[in-house]
């Protein structure tokens, strides 16, 4: 992994190994961006993406406002975060003519598309370019990263702004001590854009502070303490113009946190506890507190979702960078770049399991990791490929097959979940079948929008009409807020089962499996996803499985 190259793989027509993949990797982009512009309206509404609607709103009028409406800096818990995403989508709703949430399904995707851009170019940038093309299929087919992109409009966003700003700490590393102003542009809009998304950007200054050290250590043996001290000086002087740019960034999408210079760490204070009241959730088949989450939370839920050839290539990318690190005769730029990575990869995870914050739907707050996740397992496979080019040749061939292999598993259950692709399992848990008695699959509810367009297209094929002077009534267990936006203007929504027409479930422990005749039912993977009964003229007294939830 110190001098990765590709020459050692045999391309047809003796095409060029950069070439190939090159234009490999811009087929796949363009092949996820085609996907995603016919799909992108599949994706429902999640539990918080009403609320961020309504922030959006407050943003913007306080902008118009000139600062005089300040209901944002006030608004939820939101104001703790950035809403750059959020404003992106209202100001974009405004001119293409597509619904509201349809806008920001339509976002989501292209910001996704943003981040796996950017991912292949660091992959790219670290590995070489087939590196770089294995990153991009790893992360395109990676079903977690793609499933939120479309929907989640804090995390999704969090992990392209993170990964913007790997690149420009990569590009920073391999220019040092001399950034070029692209580079000092890239680090200081991904700084921006990170720490205003969310407070936990601040995550990459340890990054770097760590990450860089090899580096320092390798010009203090070269130049000395004084000439390394000054051309550390140096390079902090360059940065400032994209340093300041960075606050300004994130001081637009997040203006709570510029008015007054403690707001970030009261942030940051305010999420390192938790925040509700508690709640109890699935996880290995028991109902656990989501403050009481055990330490192996995260790295369970890690090993269960993400694709077997990334969870492979990943153990092999950490593995060969800690061995880089004990080996002599490895650049200090080298190591800085790999070490980055390697911490933008696994020390939040570690950190959590430290520290044992409450822990909740998941790994969508994690998903930030996953980019950096792919480019070590891209690397590590193209490090594979040149040890086999110069000692196995004949064995090429079959790596490229596993290798693809492992990618076609993901990809089949990207197309059987469709568009659930967010609540993946991978076969060590059995996919999601195997996995739904023991761990949260749609938590989020998108599948009150496939049940939504079944109701209504059932109840116009049976011409039946609501009881005069009143709409259809329907009880929800589950998110509200997006059952009333997929249902429509002809129903009202609650929680009052008694005097419902209808009752929509997801189907997650916390919901009973009424005895009354089922109208709609979404499955994926003979996994039930979401239900709607018809319970006219049946007493039942609550929908909730468990009381108290």
């Amino acid at each position: 992994m110190s001098s990765i190259t590709t020459s050692a793989i045999d391309t047809p027509s003796r095409r060029s190994v950069e070439r190939t993949c090159d234009d490999l990797a811009i087929i796949v982009l363009a092949a996820v961006g085609l996907v995603a512009s016919l799909t992108f309206r599949d994706y429902g509404l999640g539990w918080d993406d009403y609320t961020h609607a309504e922030y959006a709103d407050l943003l913007l009028r306080m902008y118009g406002s000139g600062f005089k409406d300040t209901g944002a800096l006030s608004f939820a818990n939101l104001y703790m975060y950035g809403g750059g995403f959020d404003m992106a989508a209202a100001l974009l709703h405004k001119v293409i003519p597509l619904e509201l949430f349809e806008t920001r399904r339509l976002l989501g995707a292209i910001v996704g598309m943003i981040g796996l851009a950017v991912t292949w170019r660091l992959g790219r940038r670290v590995g070489g370019p087939l590196a770089g093309l294995a990153a991009l299929l790893l992360l395109a087919l990676c079903p977690t990263f793609y499933g939120h992109m479309f929907m989640n409009p804090k995390d999704a966003p969090f992990a392209v702004a993170m990964v913007i700003l790997m690149l420009g700490l990569v590009r920073l590393a391999e220019e040092y001590p001399s950034p070029s102003p692209r580079t000092i542009l890239i680090v200081g809009l991904g700084a921006g854009l990170s720490i205003g998304t969310r407070i936990l950007g601040g995550l990459a200054l340890i990054y770097a502070v760590v990450g860089f050290v090899p580096l320092l250590l390798e010009e203090y043996r070269t130049h000395g303490a004084r000439e390394t001290i000054r051309r550390f000086s140096q390079v902090v002087y360059m940065l400032l113009p994209g340093l300041i740019l960075g606050y300004l960034v994130m001081g637009l999408i997040w203006p709570w946190s510029i008015m007054e210079p403690a707001n970030p760490f009261h942030a940051l204070t305010y999420f390192s506890h938790f925040f509700e009241k508690p709640w109890k959730e699935m996880f290995d088949g028991a109902l656990v507190s989501v403050p009481d989450m055990p330490w192996f939370y995260l790295p369970t839920l890690f090993a269960l979702q993400l694709p077997e050839v990334l969870l492979g290539l990943l153990i092999a990318g950490v593995v060969g960078t800690m061995v880089l690190l004990a080996r002599t005769g490895v650049s200090g730029r080298r190591r800085t770049i790999l070490l980055m990575l390697t911490l933008a990869a696994t020390l939040p995870l570690v950190i959590a399991m430290v520290k044992r914050p409450a822990l909740y739907n998941g790994i969508r707050h994690f998903i930030f990791v996953i980019p950096p996740m792919t480019v070590l397992a891209g690397t590590a496979f193209a490090w594979g490929m040149n040890w086999l080019g110069e000692n196995r040749r004949s064995w090429q061939p079959a790596a490229i097959a596993v290798f693809s292999f492992g990618l076609l598993l993901p990809l089949g259950e990207m197309i059987r979940l469709h568009p659930y692709q967010y609540t993946h399992f991978n076969h060590i848990a059995g996919t999601v079948r195997g996995a739904d008695d023991h761990y949260m699959l749609d938590y989020w509810g998108l599948a009150f929008k496939q049940a939504s367009d079944g109701l209504r297209e059932e109840l116009t094929e049976r011409q039946e009409a609501p009881p005069h002077g009143r709409k259809w009534k329907v009880a929800v267990c589950g998110p509200q807020r997006p059952a009333q936006v997929a249902l429509g203007p002809d129903f009202t929504i609650g929680w009052d089962s008694h005097a419902a027409d209808f009752a929509m479930t997801l189907g997650e422990f916390y919901c009973k499996g009424l005895t009354a005749p089922v109208m709609v039912e979404i499955k994926r993977d003979d996994v039930v996803f979401a239900r709607v009964y018809d319970i006219r003229g049946r007493s039942i007294s609550s929908l909730l499985a468990i009381p108290g939830l």
